[in-house]
């Protein structure tokens, strides 16, 4: 399957900037405190459930992914970029990260407990959303729960030629409004349990919209 075109982009990109993004990027307990809170309620759900392991799609250097596993959870990381894998190894021993695609995961089909896509799905062109999300209820496991967070807008294109200390990039970025992100959601067969939209405040510059979604059980 030939890679899709900007994935090569975004590949690229975070390969530069992956040293300085750690430096810069908030940990879990530099969190608002609805972010984590966000993030405590989906490992509660997915611990309650005990139906597989979580899957940190777009992890980065690991940060998250080792803080479900402080949680409790069987937590593994997935991210496109190399170099933050490598980041990610160094820094977490213990956890398992490996350099791989949202649009198309090396995992089999009703595998995961959890998957958490936290700020990892705005550089996907939104008409190729549905491919993600479809990803992501491929592979939970039936009563298995989805934690989607990002920020929103009204159809917003990004274009930065700069990230993170001033290293070039040639990701673009797409927000899009929360009730359309939940329609697609809803269209790839998951059941929203759960939406968060927080409004710009001090500290803040856009809005952010988390979900809890869940895969239904078969009937």
């Amino acid at each position: 399957m030939t890679e899709l075109s900007y994935l090569a982009a975004v590949r690229e990109s975070y390969d530069t900037v992956a040293v300085d993004y750690l430096k810069r990027v908030k940990t879990p307990a530099e969190l608002d405190p609805l972010s984590r809170a966000m993030l405590g309620a989906f490992a509660e759900v997915v611990l309650a459930s005990d139906r597989g392991p979580v899957a940190d799609l777009g992890c980065g250097p690991g940060l998250v992914t080792a803080h479900l596993a402080e949680l409790g959870l069987s937590a593994f990381g997935v991210d496109l970029s190399p170099k933050m894998i490598e980041l990610a190894r160094q820094a977490h021993p213990g956890l398992s990260f490996t350099v791989g695609s949202i649009t198309a995961l090396e995992i089999g089909d009703d595998t995961l407990g959890g998957i958490l896509a936290y700020y990892s799905t705005h550089h996907t062109p939104p008409e190729l959303l549905p491919v993600v999300y479809a990803e992501f209820q491929r592979t939970l496991a039936p009563g298995g729960c989805l934690m989607l967070a990002g920020y929103v807008g009204d159809g917003e294109r990004l274009r930065p030629s700069q990230a993170y200390g001033g290293h070039p990039v040639s990701y673009e970025s797409y927000l899009l409004p929360a009730d359309r992100i939940a329609e697609l959601l809803r269209q790839a067969g998951l059941a929203i349990t759960a939406r968060l939209v927080q409004e710009p405040e001090e500290g803040m510059k856009r809005t952010i919209a988390t979900f809890l979604a869940r895969k239904p059980e078969r009937s």
